[in-house]
Parts: structure tokens; sequence; C-alpha cells
């Protein structure tokens, strides 16, 4: 995946593999927690993590993160991810995340790309 290959200085593609499947399991079980919360974005159909911070998210973006989230296919995460579609009244749409749209604020507001 692209957030895989955005290594930091000296770091081997293997170790920022394995950084990115930490946060992103870090970030699974927040979100079945209900400490973070995926907002669909009901314009685009693009995804945030509401409450998933800076420090925790290692440089990846929302958008690699659901990717992930949905490779992994743990059920109750998934029923999460749904809610937050039924909350929007739409499906993510994975166009939008390709484009780039995304929220540096949790969902509050989209950019389209910068």
């Amino acid at each position: 995946m692209p957030c895989d290959t955005r290594l930091k200085p000296k770091q081997t593609l293997q170790q920022r593999a394995a950084e990115v499947r930490k946060a992103v399991d870090a970030l699974a079980l927040k979100v079945l927690k209900r400490q973070v919360r995926p907002v669909v974005d009901r314009a685009t159909g693009a995804i945030a993590f509401q409450g998933w911070n800076e420090t925790d998210r290692d440089g990846i973006t929302d958008a690699c993160a659901y990717r992930r989230l949905k490779v992994q296919g743990n059920a109750l995460v998934q029923a999460e991810l749904a809610r937050a579609e039924a909350m929007a009244g739409r499906p993510v749409n994975t166009k939008a995340l390709a484009q780039g749209v995304h929220s540096h604020d949790g969902g509050v507001s989209w950019h389209h790309g910068h």
C-alpha cells in the first residue's frame, strides 16, 4: 500500500510495513472501544477517523487506514464502518479516497487534495 512506502530516514520497507500494521491495529482497537469514530462525508463519501491523533497515526492517512481495516476483515470493526456509512446515508467512495479527498479535523470539513 502507498502508506507503507513513505519511509522515514534510514528505514526499511519491512520496518515501515510493521509500523503501519501496529498503528492500524491500535486504531482498530480504539474504534472498537469507540474512542475513535469513523466519519463518512455525506457529499463525497470520503472517510476520516475522528479522535485519531497525530502521534497515534504515525504518518498514516485516513484513506490508508480505511483500506487496511477493510482488508483485515474484523467483523466488529466492519460493523463500525458500516454504522458510519449508515449515519452518512452513503457508502465510502473509494474513488474519492483515490482522488485525495480528506479531512484534517476528524470529518468536520473536507479538502479535495493539495
